[in-house]
């Protein structure tokens, strides 16, 4: 992401389509109005409630991912104005979003209120990855796991650059119910199974069939 000038927020790309597209005065009010380098004292209490974060992170090449993490009110943690850490707990064992971050420390996050307040927060900036028990011999107020599930293997700690509003003009507004979670279960039903046929699927990814041995010589 290429900034346009140091002292001024946006991309070179945003500011040559907002060029073409006659909207530079009205994204300069809102980079005035609504961009922050931190999270102010609002914004700190808006993550602290949230059970849901959307990442967006890409490797070295800049082949990008986008995930999806959930956990229980204040499971994103507010170290300080421009620090905030986010668990890795279990799960399928492939940790894109981990791998990225080795690569590319660049990251976005994405808190979306569909519950109560109907309005999003952008968080951009540097992330790291640090042990769990590292980190808490610096950050005694981690929340601690509720369930053994929700023990993070890792934490993500993201060096805020950006921080702003997304407009609640589009958000839905949803009802939460109540449902059990099933934290840190391998019960394939659980965990929503084979729900898009992907097993039956041929996949690039696949691995080969073992050889089959033929009479006494084992085939090839």
């Amino acid at each position: 992401m290429t900034r346009h000038d140091s002292r001024t927020p946006g991309t070179e790309g945003e500011r040559h389509v907002q060029a073409v597209l006659g909207t530079a005065d009205r994204a300069d009010r809102f980079y005035q109005d609504q961009m922050l380098d931190h999270l102010n004292p609002s914004m700190r209490e808006f993550v602290a409630r949230q059970q849901m974060l959307f990442i967006a992170t890409s490797d070295g090449k800049g082949e990008c991912d986008s995930s999806f993490r959930a956990g229980p009110p204040g499971f994103v943690h507010t170290i300080d104005e421009y620090t905030v850490a986010y668990p890795e707990y279990r799960g399928n064992g492939v940790f894109a979003s981990v791998g990225n971050i080795m690569e590319n420390p660049h990251i976005g996050l994405m808190f979306l209120d569909f519950l109560h307040d109907r309005i999003g927060l952008h968080v951009n900036g540097r992330a790291r990855i640090v042990e769990d028990d590292r980190i808490r011999e610096h950050v005694p107020a981690l929340p601690t796991p509720e369930v053994p599930g929700q023990r993070a293997l890792v934490w993500v700690l993201v060096h805020v650059e950006e921080a702003y509003i997304h407009c609640r003009k589009h958000i839905p507004r949803l009802r939460e119910v109540g449902r059990d979670e099933a934290w840190g279960t391998d019960d394939v039903k659980s965990k929503g199974g084979d729900f898009f046929g992907a097993k039956a699927t041929p996949s690039p990814w696949a691995l080969p069939e073992p050889a089959a041995h033929g009479g006494r010589h084992g085939g090839l």
